[in-house]
């Protein structure tokens, strides 16, 4: 006798939302009503068609099947805020149907990626067998094509992916063509591309919607953590505003600086900005954590690191803008007046670090070492 399970996973709580049926759905007429209250509570939600294929795959095996085997077939809902906590609604509702169930294997069938990303926790609870995924047949013609698109706009969850990135670049490529010296803007277009899909290969996405949940979950530290994080946006369109005035300003002379000097010059120019920019998403970072009770001086450390980081910052580039003029003199005195403020920062950093891991050691082991 073999006991086999079809699975079909709703990742973003689509049954909840929309149908309001909380999972795990389990057995074929109560999934055959889910998936009717949710093909009629919104015709177009690619789950139903989902559920629908685990029905039809589920009638398959039972009708090739031995007269002795078990197949039964259980639909699981996550969270709308896909995740951690969906995933882990998922992993709790498949242990409470393999408690009651008993199945030997399983087929999971799914309707795109997305709920495919579940398959690995699926696979540490149960054997799957086989992976079939639902796609609906749609013309190919360019109503279809503008269908799609429309209907990627209106989804909050792609909106946000497909026009945030074509409106920053479209706004760039309008300010490069309006201003003068634009050319730097439209010219700034491949670095800012580049760092977009670094943070998308980094996760920083996932980071970045943790913050604002955090946010959301502290109303009041919101409003100033909101003030700071305007700030931040506003400290880097100074820092852009003030490498376009470096830029133009030296552009201008009769004998302008070569092509590395004037990168130099756009750099020192920008970067107190730059760095005023990240410690204000440090300071809004300490706003939230003090204000949910986890607060531990990491971002102290961060804010200490950002002086550091400023201060060799501006030493580096104006040390390399006099080698470049041939003006630098390499002696201890000159090497002291031009680093002296970066040597005080990490002895300020190292200091703030000493103090907080002390602080932590308290804390963690409740003896007194005297701070």
């Amino acid at each position: 006798m073999t006991r086999t399970l079809v699975l079909s996973v709703d990742r973003d709580d689509d049954l909840g939302k929309k149908a309001g049926i909380r999972g795990p759905i389990v057995g074929r007429k109560e999934v055959l009503t889910a998936a009717l209250r949710l093909g009629i509570a919104d015709p177009e939600e690619s789950d139903t068609n989902a559920i629908l294929g685990g029905l039809h795959l589920h009638d398959q095996l039972k009708e090739s099947g031995e007269s002795n085997d078990a197949v039964e077939i259980a639909v699981l809902t996550g969270d709308e805020r896909v995740g951690v906590r969906s995933d882990r609604a998922i992993a709790k509702q498949l242990e409470e149907v393999i408690e009651k169930f008993q199945p030997d294997r399983g087929v999971m069938v799914t309707d795109g990626a997305e709920d495919e990303s579940i398959l690995p926790i699926i696979q540490s609870r149960l054997h799957i067998d086989h992976v079939q995924k639902i796609i609906v047949r749609q013309s190919k013609g360019i109503e279809g094509t503008y269908y799609y698109i429309v209907k990627a706009i209106e989804d909050e969850k792609w909106r946000m992916k497909l026009l945030v990135p074509l409106s920053i670049f479209l706004i760039m490529i309008g300010l490069g063509l309006i201003l003068p010296n634009g050319g730097v803007i439209i010219g700034m277009m491949p670095l800012f591309i580049g760092i977009y899909l670094m943070a998308k290969g980094l996760g920083a996405e996932q980071h970045l919607n943790r913050i604002m949940r955090d946010m959301r979950e502290n109303a009041d530290a919101a409003f100033v953590s909101s003030i700071l994080w305007f700030s931040m946006v506003f400290f880097f369109i100074f820092a852009i505003a003030e490498g376009l005035r470096v830029y133009s300003t030296n552009m201008a002379l009769s004998n302008p600086p070569g092509g590395l000097e004037i990168i130099l010059l756009v750099l020192q120019g920008a970067v107190t900005w730059i760095v005023l920019a990240f410690l204000t998403l440090a300071l809004s970072l300490l706003v939230l954590k003090m204000k949910k009770g986890t607060f531990s001086g990491r971002t102290v450390q961060i804010i200490a690191f950002g002086i550091v980081i400023w201060t060799l910052c501006s030493a580096g580039l104006g040390m390399a803008l006099e080698v470049l003029n041939q003006t630098y003199s390499l002696n201890p005195t000159t090497l002291w007046e031009d680093w002296d403020q970066a040597i005080g920062a990490m002895v300020l950093f190292w200091a703030v670090k000493g103090v907080v891991n002390s602080i932590n050691r308290q804390e963690t082991s409740g003896s007194y070492w005297g701070i």
